[in-house]
């Protein structure tokens, strides 16, 4: 009885009939099994040319059909295929020698990205879908994507990355017969039309120079010849390959990151009082603001903690950079918060698991659980970035004047709306701050920006004298 029928399956539930979940799981498996053999017969009807019971001069003919158990995700299933006197069919549904069902292969290496073991995954079907598979089995169909991984490693990336991000993870792997927490750092960058993109996967290696130069030699080799902004967490020997590499690239280090050292030997007691007054510094207004804000740091906490100011001061030029730039772009680039998210789902999918027994293994688990969160971000681009993208062409102008081809390929206009101060002696000033005070101006031949009247991001935020001002904007190609 056939209880997957919309109409029989409301008739029983009408006569009080108790419809179970065993019950429907089998009626599922029975219409899986007809459909699989259905599809069978059409791949054996293609084969010889003609329908079953029709005649035919084709000396090949059906000869019964081969038994066989398939394990899928929805338990085993006992199929019939056919097979002709010949021996010369191959189905392609279900191929000759094969006993696990495509969408188990899915499921497999979905179980192996939350971080199972092999033994863990084995259990995990044995327990839910009642067949087992052996852990060389698993193994086998979780090691095929290690080509296809390095494959991707290796795949040719865009000429321009206006902003990347790099983090490290630490993993539990097993070298050498011991277990060492090692560094897998990745990469994230954001591309020119706001989309996030994993740029790669490396694993194992020490924090030098002479690394980041070979790491950053690999990224232009695989086509990356521009890059505005690396936001880093202050990754030792980081900032002289950027250096060496991209030399007009800016580099913002990570506060957060900055953040948890200068309190790792800080006492309990003075954390929070510690942490309020590190606020003040990160959040100023300016960078003038906040270098005034680190000396009363340093006058309240530097004797009992210097190495907090010392670290501050001597990173300043990275940890400053997003001073700069307006809100929109200071909101993303202060922290490496993008590639963070994908980090702290890794731990805690690897939480549980123990170690690595190699390093493949763990690059495994780095590229599946990538490509999962690759698909998610490939629906949504990062927030703000028509009000992001058109700042950077500024702020970079000399640098994107050599995509100006791409924008003009894709008929993208780009207006800014900035706000100028308008209260004297104000707006003197501000004009040696900013090229454009009011009114619509042509930066360069793709690029226009729109100044509104009103109150400004510059000096103080007074309105006097300012005429009433409402601006429409209609973009067009």
């Amino acid at each position: 009885m056939n209880i997957l029928n919309k109409e029989e399956l409301k008739r029983q539930i009408q006569e009080g009939k108790e419809i179970s979940l065993d019950g429907i799981l089998e009626e599922f498996k029975n219409l899986l099994r007809e459909s699989i053999q259905t599809a069978s017969e059409v791949e054996m009807t293609s084969h010889l040319g003609y329908d079953k019971h029709q005649e035919s001069s084709n000396p090949n003919y059906r000869n019964g059909t081969n038994k066989k158990t398939l394990k899928s995700k929805y338990g085993e299933v006992d199929v019939s295929i056919p097979r002709d006197r010949d021996g010369t069919f191959e189905p392609q549904l279900v191929k000759k020698r094969e006993r696990l069902l495509k969408g188990s292969e899915d499921l497999i290496l979905s179980l192996y990205t939350k971080g199972m073991s092999v033994r863990d995954i084995q259990n995990h079907l044995d327990d839910l879908y009642g067949y087992q598979l052996s852990e060389q089995t698993i193994s086998n169909i979780t090691s095929a994507i290690i080509d296809k991984a390095k494959e991707w490693q290796s795949r040719p990336l865009e000429a321009i990355y206006p902003i990347i991000f790099m983090d490290a993870t630490v993993l539990k792997i097993r070298v050498d017969r011991v277990v060492k927490n090692v560094a897998a750092y990745i990469m994230l960058g954001i591309t020119i039309d706001g989309k996030k993109e994993i740029l790669g996967i490396w694993i194992g290696e020490n924090e030098t120079s002479k690394y980041w130069l070979t790491l950053l030699n690999e990224l232009k080799n695989r086509g990356v010849e521009d890059v505005l902004i690396f936001a880093i967490d202050g990754l030792n020997g980081f900032n002289q390959a950027i250096e060496a590499v991209y030399p007009k690239a800016e580099i913002q280090r990570c506060i957060v990151h900055q953040i948890r050292s200068s309190l790792r030997y800080v006492s309990w007691k003075d954390r929070k009082a510690v942490a309020n007054d590190l606020k003040t510094v990160y959040t100023a207004n300016t960078e003038e603001d906040a270098q005034t804000a680190l000396l009363e740091f340093d006058e309240s906490w530097g004797k009992k903690y210097p190495h907090i100011t010392q670290s501050w001061t001597n990173n300043w030029n990275q940890l400053a950079t997003f001073f700069k730039y307006p809100k929109s772009v200071q909101t993303l680039i202060y922290t490496t918060n993008p590639i963070e998210s994908l980090n702290s789902s890794i731990k805690r999918r690897t939480k549980s698991k123990g170690s690595f027994p190699t390093i493949d293994s763990a690059f495994k688990m780095l590229y599946l659980s990538t490509q999962e969160a690759q698909e998610k971000w490939n629906r949504n681009g990062v927030r703000n970035w028509s009000e992001i993208y058109p700042q950077l062409c500024i702020f970079f102008s000399e640098v994107m004047e050599k995509y100006t081809k791409w924008l003009k390929a894709n008929w993208w206009t780009y207006t800014v709306y900035f706000t100028g101060s308008q209260i004297f002696p104000f707006n003197f000033l501000v004009k040696l701050e900013q090229p454009y005070v009011k009114g619509l101006h042509t930066h360069n031949e793709f690029t226009q920006v729109y100044v509104n009247k009103g109150t400004g991001f510059w000096g103080p935020p007074m309105r006097l004298g300012a005429s009433s001002e409402i601006t429409v904007l209609k973009l067009s190609s």
